[in-house]
This record gives C-alpha cells, structure tokens and sequence, in this order.
C-alpha cells in the first residue's frame, strides 16, 4: 500500500509516457496484491468458499474497468481510474469483512455503476447543452430535496433516504453533483453583485432543506462546495469571509434550534460523559483506532463490529484497528491524490462552467473525505457521512463512480481545449490576409510569394523554416517571438499525437485562398 500511494503521488511529477505506463502498471499490479491478499485472509478465517466465486467476479469487474476505460477513452486519466479502483477494491475487502450479503448488494451497485459510467465520458465530452440547463438543474435538485423532506422515513434522527421499487436510494448523494452542475452554471457566464445573490439564495434553499430534513452532514458539503466555488468564481475574499461569518452564525444557530446538534456537540467535546449512552459510539470508535497502532492487528484480528453503524459511518476506524495507521494515513494521501488530480484537471480547462465544475465536484469529495475522518478520530463533531468507495452505501458508491466519470470527461475536453488553442480559423484568416496585403508581393498567378524587403543573413526570418517554424507559423505564433512559448506549445501538440497535421490545413488553407 505504501508503494502505491508514493506512486500516486510521484506521477504528478512524471512526464514521459512511457515511465508513467511503468507507474500505472505497477499500481495494478499492487491492487490486485492487495486485494488478493485481503480475500485470501477473509477466506482463512470463514472458510466460505463462496467467497472464492464472489472473489472472482471481483477480479474481472476490476480488470474490465481498467482495460474498458483505457480502450474506449486512450485520453482518460489512468490516474483517476487507478486510484477509483483501489478504493473499490479496499471498500470490498472491509464490507465482506462484515457482511457478505452487503458486499455482495454494493459489488452489483458497483458495476451496474461502472457500466453506466462508461458513457458519461463521451456524455460529458460531445453535449455542450449540458452547460445550458442551469434552472433544470436547479428545479432537479431542489425538487429531489424537497420530496426526501416530504417523503421519507427518519432514520436515526434524519430524513435521508426514500424507497423505490425495494431498493433505499438516497438522493442527496446524487444532488451533489446537480447542485455543483448549478452553482457552475450560475456563476460561470457572469459574476455581477445580482448573479452572486441569486446564486446565493438558490444554493442558502438547498442547504435549508437539508437542515430542516436534519442531514446536517450533506448540509455542510453543500455549503463548503458552494463557498469555494464562489471564490473561484469571483476571486473576492470579501465575499469568502462573509460567507465563513454566515457559516459560523447557522452553526451556532444550529446548535440551539436542534437538540440532536447538541447531542453531537457534547460527545466530542467529552464522550465518556454518556459512555453506555450517545457517548458509546465514538469511544468505541477510540478504543479501535487506540488497539490497531501502527500496523493493525490484522484482518478479522480486531473487534471494529463493537462499533454501531461502523460499515456506513466508521469504516476508517475499522481499517485503523485491523489495518493500522500506516495504511490509513496511506488511504487519505490516496484520496488526496484524487483532489490534486480533479484540481489540476480544473485548473487546465478554460470554459469558465467545466473548470467550476471540476473544482465543485473535487471539493464535494474532498469535504466529504474530511468529514467522515474527522468525525470518526474525534477531530470534528460526527456527521454520519460514508467515505466514498469505500464504506458500505449503494448511493453514495454509484454517486461517486459518476463523479469520476464526469471528471474524465472534463479531461478529454481539456485535451481538445489544448488542440483547437493551436487552430483558430479566424485568426489564420487574418495572418494569411495580412500576408498576402503586404507591398511588394506578389500573388501565386504571378510566381512564388516573397515579400519585397529581403530578410539580413542569419535573422530569424531567413533561416530555414523547419517543422518547427510551420508549426508556429500554423499557430499563429510570430517568427520572432520568445522561443519558451512556441517550444512549449509545440510539446503540447505533439502530445496530442497531432503533429504537423494542423500545419497541413493551414497550407491547404492558404493555397485555397491565394
């Protein structure tokens, strides 16, 4: 687990293709130890040897994924899709470590998601409409909200969930991602004071039905990912800190208004005052991250099942008591990888409603990371969010699977945003133009063009031209301009496996003209 994450970590800085090929080889490589072992653990100490089929199919759901993802998108982030199959494969092993029958329901939820992922790639990368349907996805997410308000059943306090066809569906999971498609598309066209406020109370509306429906835990998400995106949007810190003032006025809001708030608020602040009672779930929860150490007391050696909820709320405390510290600490660098890696994607992509949405879908996952981890070391107050792909939960598993999916989708167009930088149209227009208006020349009926002042031996304008001087010449890049941005931009087109074809066109271009 160690050389995977270091691996995860380590490609950012890689990039020649074939070393990160070996990197990502090695990963798989590694996950499927991993998970091996863990299966081969879990069957030593049950002797079901159903497990050895349910491992199987396992085996094949991960090595279609890989080889699906690679074949049908060869631009997809490995990275990512590595990364989504560690988690999957951990997830498995901890889930059949409790309850077969639970791995058995998240497995199928798993690669029914899988398979619909598959087109949200090309979903994503070909429909631009999907950045023009700003009000569905605000009537969609608030309707959703409203009808778990209305509709569903209290569980533990809260209204999360509402059946459908005998299957629990938990539509906040999904409306996570509508809402981030929302907020994108609000502030991505403009940022005036009147955009910010209808924005502000669109998503204030969403945050307040969670509140009253009591998932305090989604609440916060969607708040955070809101603010971030905000500033994103406006870059004004002023803005930012109003919102952290808001936030710190409904928490202690919150705190007074929701007898189930307080409840959570006294057992962080000391647990073991109600140890039998409220207290017992998070000092047990204690108790396991205490008895794993540093190197857990290994697969099924522990007593995590002590823990309420723990396949759904605890999970990374059972993987600290079984697994130890050292493979959880390795789990958040994982999950902060996958940050950095929808981040970096974000920052790359110049449509303003794909690069918010990137940044909105990774804080979601990353608030969503923090926020179970945090609740289950008693670093902050509980929240009984899952960590995603890897505690039990049908929704919260497809809903993550589509936000990877969507993310890769966002990658192709950052490929095709890099390509179509090299070839405007309009802009070769108005080279070719300016060229064929300069006095002195003549036209292609009369001779070969050549301007009428005769470049100095040895300048720019008199060496040959090569591969590189069609380049920039197709680029639109002039021939004395600083060579760092020709060069660079020329390494990104080759990248693209396009080389030299854009320079092609702009020849055909320019012969069609003359």
């Amino acid at each position: 687990m160690v050389l995977y994450t270091v691996q995860s970590i380590t490609v950012f800085s890689r990039r020649q293709a074939r070393e990160m090929d070996r990197i990502f080889l090695r990963q798989n490589l590694e996950m499927f130890l991993i998970h091996f072992l863990g299966f081969l653990t879990l069957f030593l100490n049950s002797l079901q040897f159903d497990l050895i089929m349910f491992y199987a199919a396992q085996v094949l759901y991960l090595m279609f994924t890989l080889l699906l993802f690679r074949n049908l998108y060869p631009r997809a982030s490995r990275s990512l899709i590595n990364n989504m199959c560690m988690l999957l494969a951990v997830g498995f092993i901890m889930v059949t470590r409790f309850s077969t029958d639970q791995s058995l329901k998240q497995f199928e939820i798993a690669a029914a998601g899988t398979a619909l992922a598959l087109l949200v790639p090309l979903v994503v990368s070909k429909l631009l409409v999907l950045t023009r349907m700003t009000w569905g996805y605000v009537l969609v997410g608030i309707g959703l909200l409203g009808l778990v308000m209305i509709a569903a059943r209290s569980t533990n306090g809260a209204k999360l969930a509402i059946s459908v066809g005998g299957f629990s569906l938990q539509p906040s999971e999904f409306v996570k991602i509508i809402f981030v498609f929302a907020v994108a598309g609000l502030l991505s066209t403009e940022h005036s004071f009147r955009r910010v406020v209808l924005a502000t109370i669109l998503a204030a509306a969403h945050v307040l039905i969670l509140v009253i429906s009591t998932d305090l835990g989604s609440a916060l998400i969607f708040f955070l990912t809101y603010l971030i995106m905000l500033f994103a949007a406006t870059r004004n810190p002023f803005l930012t800190l109003i919102g952290l003032i808001a936030f710190c006025i409904a928490a202690v809001a919150a705190y007074f208004l929701f007898s189930h708030v307080r409840i959570r608020v006294q057992i962080w602040l000391d647990p073991f005052q109600d140890y039998s009672g409220t207290g017992y779930q998070i000092c047990q929860s204690l108790f396991a991250i205490a008895a794993g150490g540093w190197f857990g007391t290994g697969l099924c050696k522990g007593s995590p099942g002590a823990i309420p909820y723990v396949s759904q709320d605890f999970m990374f405390s059972a993987i600290l008591e079984e697994l130890g510290a050292v493979f959880g600490i390795c789990l958040i660098l994982i999950c902060m990888s996958v940050f950095l890696m929808f981040v970096n994607i974000a920052m790359k992509l110049s449509n303003r409603f794909y690069r918010l949405a990137a940044l909105g879908l990774g804080t979601t996952y990353a608030t969503q990371v923090f926020l179970t981890i945090g609740g289950g070391t008693k670093l902050i107050p509980m929240t009984g969010v899952t960590l995603p792909l890897v505690s039990y939960g049908g929704s919260s598993v497809l809903s993550t699977i589509l936000m990877f999916a969507i993310v890769q989708g966002l990658y192709m167009l950052r490929g095709d945003e890099v390509r179509q930088s090299f070839y405007d149209p309009e802009r070769e227009a108005q080279i070719l133009s300016r060229h064929q208006d300069v006095p002195g020349t003549r036209s292609r009926g009369e001779g070969t063009k050549m301007p009428g002042r005769q470049p100095d031996p040895g300048s720019v304008e008199a060496r040959p031209e090569g591969k590189q001087g069609r380049l920039r010449r197709a680029a639109g890049i002039p021939a004395g301009e600083t060579e760092n941005r020709a060069m660079q931009e020329t390494r990104i087109w080759r990248q693209g496996n396009e080389t030299g074809s854009i320079g092609r066109r702009a020849g055909k271009r320019k012969s069609t003209q003359d």
